[in-house]
């Protein structure tokens, strides 16, 4: 029994893909959904080197979801690899197939496979907030921190 609530999301996988394993949660207590790559050969990541790494999946996420797209913690420390916006957002009007913009932030090439477990899905709600325009800053509400900025609320 999961300790999560439930929401149903549909996916999709394209017929090439069918020998990669389906996103799942690694433990019962994994808030992701490992995302593999669908690659057709190894891709070699360079340092410094941007790239859209297919999963071949599409989801169809419910309104008043979004999927929040992930580095991999184990990828990122011990090789640098992460994604180049991170968490990445999947709207729940997108239908297209879920692709993993990774980067090599380390000094040495990194090889990714086919299969290879390269980000995690989590799939959270949304609130609708309403944005209410006023016209003088006075009118925000008072607050200890105020409008200091980066590293205001500590070293």
């Amino acid at each position: 029994m999961s300790e999560f609530p439930r929401v149903r999301v549909a996916r999709v996988r394209s017929e090439k893909d069918a020998d990669i394993p389906l996103p799942t949660r690694a433990t019962p207590g994994s808030a992701g959904f490992d995302l593999r790559a669908a690659l057709d050969g190894d891709l070699v990541l360079v340092p410094g080197q941007r790239e859209a790494v297919p999963t071949g999946l599409a989801m169809g996420i419910p309104p008043g979801f979004e999927g929040q797209v992930r580095p991999r913690s184990g990828l990122a420390l011990k090789h640098g690899i992460t994604l180049i916006n991170s968490p990445g957002t999947v709207d729940s009007d997108y239908r297209g197939e879920l692709l993993i913009p990774l980067w090599n932030s380390s000094d040495t090439p990194y090889v990714v496979r086919r299969g290879d477990r390269v980000a995690q899905l989590i799939i959270a709600p949304v609130v609708a907030a309403e944005l209410e325009w006023v016209s003088d800053p006075g009118e925000l509400d008072s607050t200890q921190r105020g409008s200091r900025g980066f590293g205001s609320t500590g070293s």
